[in-house]
């Protein structure tokens, strides 16, 4: 009975929490989420503000993540052969950068994405 319970009150609190939200915020979750799929093409540009020139510019499929506490953007990028690379670009008070969507992705406005992965459960073990 208290399990029951207890799943009740959290699908309610669920319903509750997403009730709010505007179409934008749910098409922007949806959009990030694609994302981090590399499912969008992206353009990444740093720049020097005090130069005025551009430092690094990445196209491709990326994943954007803001570390403040290294105060870096870590860049994941899927390349075309199916592998990886990863940056890690330092930002300061000089340096900042934007990032743009190249094309145009087609996501809900009315449901999230949810996406489940078994096989990220089971681990890839190196012994060495």
């Amino acid at each position: 009975m208290k399990k029951i319970l207890l799943i009740v009150l959290m699908v309610g609190l669920l319903i509750i929490g997403f009730s709010g939200c505007t179409d934008a915020e749910i098409a922007s979750a949806n959009v990030s989420k694609a994302a981090d799929q590399f499912e969008i093409f992206r353009r990444v540009v740093f720049y020097n503000g005090i130069t005025d020139e551009y430092i690094l510019m990445v196209e491709g499929y990326c994943s954007i993540n803001v570390d403040t506490t290294d105060n870096q953007l870590e860049l994941t990028v899927k390349l075309e052969d199916g592998t990886y690379m990863k940056h890690f670009l330092g930002l300061s008070d000089n340096v900042t950068y934007f990032a743009e969507q190249i094309q145009p992705r087609m996501v809900s406005t009315r449901h999230y994405r949810v996406i489940f992965k078994p096989s990220a459960i089971i681990p890839d073990i190196d012994l060495q």
